[in-house]
């Protein structure tokens, strides 16, 4: 039983995390802003693309620079 668990976890973490934790945090992050700036205003479309527009290249570039 313990076993199936801790694969069950290895798994959600592998999926969540992945390769690189800085890009799963700045997706929190950004759930996280958009959350807070849903319950001031209406207008929040805005704050997934913007974060994607930062994260993907800062994603790509740590993974380039580590090769």
């Amino acid at each position: 039983m313990m076993a199936r668990l801790k694969a069950f976890g290895a798994f959600w973490y592998d999926f969540v995390i992945g390769d690189d934790w800085v890009l799963a945090a700045g997706v929190v992050l950004a759930l996280a802003v958009t959350a807070l700036v849903a319950s001031v205003s209406s207008t929040v479309w805005w704050i997934m693309p913007a974060a994607i527009v930062v994260l993907l290249p800062l994603s790509v570039w740590r993974g380039t620079r580590q090769r």
